[in-house]
């Protein structure tokens, strides 16, 4: 099962805007009519119940989204780029990769059909019909469509169930979901058969509720032995567990605590949840014949045994009835994942700072790093065009509050120049 990837995602880059001038016979003076360039597209992520694992992200791992298109003259403005919807099953977990390694949350797809923006598409540039003033009626300036934003996402399944079912490898958890489900999960009598989370629908009468099987947890998985994480990621939405134990083995005391010393190992709350323990094999003679002394053993510790043969359907139906009546009980909110920020991206704002550096100084924000982007200062017009923004939006005013001179050089995103008002 494909439960954990990586995806490099690249919104698409704005249009360009155009210098363009009206041309028309009895009309001299037409004016600027350079259109403007269309928006990137953007990266959406969308939640489907169609989807069960990140399989589709196996091999490919780098999307890109459509680039707008160019303005034009006659105020004909460039398309909208093409947007990229990448659907991803319910219960994925979306993080951002930091450069050195560090993991933010920005989402968590817990509802079909949600979906969030991941990557936001680059602003189209303007056409010089923008530029127009009193002083300028026919500029020679139009601007370069914004770069589409870039992000590294960790995309990390965790499967939502009513029901996980729980216990050492080979305790008999596949034969009873293929018993009580549809699903139909590898079966053999060795341990570690299953490699991989099922899920399967428990149907009674005309209520249902879904089953998780957890597979085999040894000791010491919550620190990583055999496939530890990769397995109890998957009980965290687990609204309740059953308990399955072989009866057969040794000390199905000592298999009952040291699966529950791993849940509580790898997160204190796991132990909180409803359990049901329910004694595998029944239909076998020696573990029929340790009936009694099982449940006396049990009873020593608070815990109540069910007994059950997975495979022959023994006891099978009054269990169900009994986590039927949990699911109903066991509040979803509780289970969901607890205390996960919502970081959505945030919209370009105007804000900005500027620092002062070994006579240096560099503005920092959004949009005035983007419009630094989209000029391009090598011309003389579209220059000078730059410094106008500069002094509408308040960063002339800053910058001479911070003690630029003229000459002194000024960085704002990538552009550097030396101060000229």
């Amino acid at each position: 099962m494909i439960d954990q990837v990586d995806l490099h995602l690249k919104a698409g880059e704005g249009g360009a805007g155009v210098v363009s001038f009206r041309r028309e016979k009895f009309v001299p003076r037409g004016g600027p009519d350079g259109g403007d360039g269309g928006r990137g597209g953007s990266i959406y992520l969308v939640a489907s119940e169609d989807a069960s694992t990140l399989s589709t992200y196996r091999y490919k791992h780098h999307y890109r989204a459509g680039r707008g298109g160019n303005g034009s003259g006659k105020n004909q403005h460039g398309r909208k780029g093409d947007d990229v919807e990448l659907v991803v099953p319910v219960g994925t977990l979306v993080q951002t990769v930091g450069d050195d390694g560090a993991l933010a949350v920005i989402d968590d797809l817990t509802t079909p059909g949600q979906r969030i923006l991941v990557a936001r598409g680059g602003r189209g540039g303007w056409g010089n019909q923008h530029f127009k003033g009193p002083t300028n009626q026919a500029p020679k300036v139009a601007q370069s469509g914004q770069l589409g934003e870039e992000v590294h996402l960790r995309l990390d399944l965790k499967l939502i169930a009513d029901i996980g079912v729980i216990g050492r490898p080979n305790a008999g958890k596949s034969s009873f979901v293929t018993a009580v489900t549809a699903a139909r999960p590898r079966v053999a009598d060795y341990a570690f058969t299953t490699l991989e989370p099922i899920l399967g629908v428990v149907e009674r009468g005309y209520e249902s509720f879904v089953v998780a099987e957890i597979p085999g947890l040894i000791e010491g998985a919550a620190g990583g032995a055999g496939l530890g994480h990769e397995f109890l990621r998957h009980a965290e939405r687990s609204r309740a567990f059953l308990h399955l134990i072989d009866g057969g083995r040794p000390d199905p005391l000592l298999d009952y605590t040291q699966v529950n010393a791993e849940l509580t190992a790898y997160d204190p709350d796991l132990s909180a949840r409803p359990q049901l323990v329910a004694i595998n094999k029944i239909d076998m003679p020696e573990v029929l014949a340790r009936k009694d002394e099982l449940q006396a053993a049990f009873a020593a510790h608070g815990v109540e045994l069910r007994f059950i043969s997975a495979a022959g359907g023994g006891g099978v139906d009054s269990l169900l009835d009994e986590l039927m009546a949990i699911v109903k009980q066991a509040p979803t909110e509780e289970v969901e994942e607890r205390g996960v920020p919502v970081l959505r991206p945030r919209p370009a704002g105007r804000r900005f700072r500027v620092q002062r550096s070994d006579g240096a100084f560099s503005v920092h924000g959004a949009s005035v790093e983007a419009l630094a982007g989209m000029m391009d200062v090598r011309h003389d017009e579209t220059r000078e065009e730059f410094m106008r923004q500069l002094q509408r939006m308040g960063v002339a005013a800053a910058l001479e509050k911070a003690g630029v001179q003229p000459g002194d050089a000024v960085r704002i995103g990538s552009v550097q120049l030396a101060w000229k008002l």
